[in-house]
């Protein structure tokens, strides 16, 4: 499985067991969702975030 889907889904399951009912918990999982799918993304390597990691970005 590759480690985005695998991102996502413990995204979503996290989601679920901290909170169950309601709209708030659907938002809750739905943002929980898009961070691990993200998370999973940047462990791919489809996304880099080297420039945002740089401290001081070169910049003085």
């Amino acid at each position: 499985m590759r480690p985005s889907l695998t991102g996502l889904l413990v995204g979503l399951v996290l989601g679920l067991a901290g909170a169950f009912g309601g709209f708030d918990a659907f938002l809750l999982v739905a943002v929980l969702g898009a961070v691990g799918f993200l998370v999973g993304q940047v462990v791919e390597g489809r996304i880099d975030l080297s420039s945002y990691l740089t401290g001081s970005g070169g910049r003085r």
